[in-house]
């Protein structure tokens, strides 16, 4: 499957989405996007950290200094109870979008 631009308003939820499993850093997050996504969505760091930086200020994020796994410095990212309600209603809504849309794209005639 080729990659595919993100969506207006998607961004969000994959970062949240991609944080629902524990804590991890930029690199760590951007990673986990494409993963769960299957290779369908590559998040660079010129969309990455400002979306980050959005989610925090939200209160849907914390943020706080470790260490990577390579022992470098790096900011990890953690949902608050906040984004977790968050996230979970955004998917509900997204889920609720997307059977909508398939039914549109179906062929006439299509059961």
């Amino acid at each position: 499957m080729s990659r595919t631009d993100l969506m207006r308003g998607t961004l969000d939820l994959l970062i949240l989405r991609a944080l629902m499993t524990g804590p991890n850093h930029g690199l760590g997050i951007a990673r986990r996007v494409e993963q769960i996504t299957q290779g369908a969505f590559r998040v660079t760091p010129g969309s990455l950290f400002p979306a980050l930086h959005r989610l925090a200020q939200k209160g849907w994020l914390t943020a706080e200094w470790g260490r990577s796994e390579t022992n470098r410095k790096a900011k990890y990212y953690e949902l608050t109870s906040a984004g977790r309600r968050h996230t979970d209603e955004e998917v509900r809504n997204w889920k609720r979008v997307s059977v909508a849309i398939e039914l549109a794209l179906r062929d006439v005639g299509e059961a």
